[in-house]
């Protein structure tokens, strides 16, 4: 794996599509996802040199400005991060719940990636926007301090550019609730 990822979030197919052919056009990036996700927006997340990933998702970001809904860059993404996309995370014992809600795709990576390296947590899913109306969600577990410490600091990080929409800490989920989740 590469070591910086990025993405782009547009409000329209057309223009996700044009802007994920700019990207890898721009930089040496690899496209690691270009989908279309509720209620039709588009998803580009692209992997490569931090140098290469930020080119791309400027580019990206100045041409489709008034397509654009979100983006980012991370360096260095944690690793259980992708597992949490994909929804192949092991968890051993679950503890407490933290659930994270989010604006857009993008808002949810940085927030799950900021709260895996926060706090010993266990990231369990990263929803990005299918069946959501475009929001996203995330779930992790850990000991209930080190799953608030996680849950506040992601908070602070998307809620400081406007893309948190809610959040919740359970200490002790039942085993249905569990069951449901896992």
């Amino acid at each position: 794996m590469r070591r910086a990822i990025g993405m782009c979030e547009l409000k329209t197919v057309s223009s996700g599509v044009t802007a994920a052919d700019l990207m890898v056009k721009t930089a040496d990036v690899d496209i690691l996802e270009a989908k279309v996700v509720c209620p039709g927006k588009y998803l580009v997340l692209v992997a490569g040199e931090l140098s290469a990933v930020r080119a791309s998702v400027d580019a990206a970001k100045a041409k489709y400005e008034e397509q654009m809904i979100d983006s980012f860059v991370l360096g260095n993404p944690h690793e259980t991060l992708f597992g949490a996309i994909y929804g192949s995370n092991e968890v051993g014992k679950p503890e407490a719940l933290g659930v994270l809600e989010t604006f857009s795709s993008a808002a949810a990576i940085v927030a799950a990636d900021i709260a895996a390296k926060t706090a010993m947590v266990s990231l369990i899913e990263l929803r990005l926007a299918r069946g959501m109306c475009g929001k996203s969600y995330l779930f992790l577990t850990g000991s209930v301090s080190a799953v608030q410490a996680a849950i506040e600091r992601a908070e602070k990080e998307v809620g400081d550019y406007g893309m948190l929409l809610d959040s919740s800490v359970i200490p002790s989920p039942a085993p249905q609730m569990w069951e449901s989740i896992l």
